[in-house]
């Protein structure tokens, strides 16, 4: 019996990589029988000639590729949404056209699921070989600090590349919210995953999208989405912040009481202002981060807008 194998292929900017990564998948499924690919190649915006790529690459195969555009860049997190959401296969893998998720495990992970042991097949690199060593330094405490104030798990050097089921895929798809977080969403949702490691590779072609603000930015997205410890850390400052300036000013009229004269140290109070000034701010900055959040998903607007599909 023959299965569909839906592929995933968020694009920005990425017009050399696309014919690259058709051809490496292609040659890969030659090892998979009884499977029917289906290409969607989703165009985030691109200011290149991604799309003058994914067209032509759709009229070479228009049976197996297909391609949605959006109207502007709203990230990868929209790419994801909308390829799970016009995939038909009864398997669907997400996967970089950059080709640092090697195809080669595509067999590997098909057999997992076809076993019935698992739901999920994903990846997660074993090093980060070719990355500033900041960078790197900076992903691993991520991960140790998502886990920890976190109840969702999520695996360090996971990938987005992964082969998941069906029925996992609707799952996914059944949280519809605007503010995506996949790793985090992958792992809430539950289901039985088999993590396969690799070794990490350079990109076939063009260069990342992604910096160090860029990452930086989409960290704080992730720990907002899936952790309140950021707003009982507020609440805690906060607690403290009042129980010392109780003890400060029972402090003050003590000592005024008992040794008398006026009050002195302006120069350490004026300091101590600013820095509870400065706590204030920071708390209100982190509710502010979380109002913000709940304000664009009460607006209900799109996750993506679509120029074109084909």
């Amino acid at each position: 019996m023959t299965k569909k194998l839906s592929i995933i292929v968020p694009c920005y900017c990425e017009e050399e990589s696309i014919p690259l990564f058709y051809d490496a998948v292609e040659k890969v499924a030659l090892q998979l029988p009884n499977i029917k690919l289906e290409y969607w190649f989703i165009d985030d915006g691109s200011s290149d000639n991604t799309l003058d790529e994914l067209r032509k690459l759709q009229q070479k195969d228009p049976e197996h590729v297909h391609y949605a555009s959006f109207s502007r860049n709203f990230g990868k997190e929209a790419g994801l949404y909308c390829g799970l959401q016009q995939a038909t296969g009864d398997y669907v893998a997400v996967m970089d056209v950059d080709l640092q998720d090697p195809p080669e495990l595509l067999p590997k992970m098909l057999g997992y699921l076809e076993s019935g042991e698992y739901d999920c097949v994903g990846t997660r690199r074993v090093d980060r070989k070719g990355e500033p060593p900041i960078r790197s330094f900076f992903a691993h405490m991520f991960y140790k600090l998502i886990n920890k104030i976190s109840d969702t798990e999520i695996v360090d050097g996971a990938r987005d590349y992964r082969l998941m089921t069906r029925k996992m895929v609707d799952a996914i798809l059944s949280m519809s919210e605007y503010n995506r977080f996949s790793k985090g969403i992958f792992s809430w949702v539950g289901f039985k995953t088999k993590y396969l490691e690799y070794q990490n590779k350079e990109r076939v072609a063009g260069k990342t999208n992604w910096n160090f603000w860029s990452l930086l930015k989409y960290s704080i997205d992730g720990i907002v989405s899936f952790s309140q410890t950021p707003l009982n850390i507020a609440s805690y400052v906060g607690l403290l912040s009042s129980v010392a300036s109780v003890i400060g000013i029972i402090f003050v009229i003590a000592r005024k009481l008992i040794y008398g004269g006026s009050a002195f140290g302006w120069a350490s109070m004026v300091c101590i202002f600013l820095l509870i000034g400065g706590i204030q701010l920071l708390c209100l900055g982190i509710v502010g981060k979380y109002i913000g959040k709940i304000f664009m998903e009460v607006k209900n607007r799109p996750v993506y807008i679509l120029k074109e599909k084909k």
